[in-house]
């Protein structure tokens, strides 16, 4: 069983920035990990991931604005993101496969003047 924590998520205007982290409670072991998001009244829907080869994959919607790291040393994951936008509001929720998938529970991110 793997515990992932996130946080960081928090207001911000638009064109502003916020770190998000995920900390699992274990020494990586994943094949693929990640982050989804959840808008209100719609399906959660993939942000961006990365495999345990290192390659990573973005959601069109974010490209070239949020960047996926981690810091093996610390079994933390991260989102980078940049030039919010209102849209980006959203639950995010840490992804982590193993042997299943594991959720996190969620930090809210709201973009808003």
């Amino acid at each position: 069983q793997v515990q992932l924590v996130e946080s960081g998520g928090g207001s911000v205007q638009p064109g502003g920035s916020l770190r998000l982290s995920c900390a699992a409670s274990e020494r990586f072991s994943f094949n693929v990990m990640g982050w989804y998001r959840q808008a209100p009244g719609k399906e959660r829907v993939h942000v961006a991931h990365i495999t345990d080869s290192g390659f990573t994959r973005y959601a069109d919607s974010v490209k070239g604005r949020f960047t996926i790291s981690g810091d093996i040393a610390k079994n933390t994951m991260y989102l980078q993101m940049n030039s919010l936008k209102p849209e980006d509001t959203a639950v995010y929720y840490c992804w982590y496969v193993k042997d299943r998938p594991y959720w996190g529970q969620g930090t809210q991110v709201t973009v808003s003047s």
